[in-house]
């Protein structure tokens, strides 16, 4: 009986560690994807967009609070005198992530 409980315990593990890579993909590619768009967005030069691309990653694995994502961003256009609404920005994010589930499912 211990054996068919352990076995149960791994698949849970298994699936959880799974889910969790499936996660971290999925927002990687949406936040890699929404920088280059808010990049654009700001209009910075290819070699300023490269390092943006990368600030915002790292905002999003090591942030604070509800979104550091959509807090960046809206910080940086704030910054830089960029007209757009927060709703439209957390419509671009959720377009974006609709997008990565779905290149992400297609590849598992």
């Amino acid at each position: 009986m211990t054996g068919a409980f352990d076995e149960r315990e791994r698949g849970y593990e298994a699936k959880w560690a799974h889910d969790e890579e499936t996660h971290f993909q999925i927002m990687a590619r949406r936040n890699t994807w929404l920088a280059q768009w808010a990049a654009q967005t700001m209009r910075l030069a290819p070699e300023e967009a490269g390092g943006y691309v990368q600030a915002l990653i790292e905002a999003g694995l090591k942030g604070k609070g509800q979104d550091p994502v959509f807090e960046k961003i809206r910080g940086d256009f704030a910054a830089r005198k960029v007209s757009c609404s927060d709703s439209a920005i957390q419509q671009k994010m959720k377009e974006l992530l609709d997008q990565a589930s779905e290149t992400v499912a297609k590849k598992g």
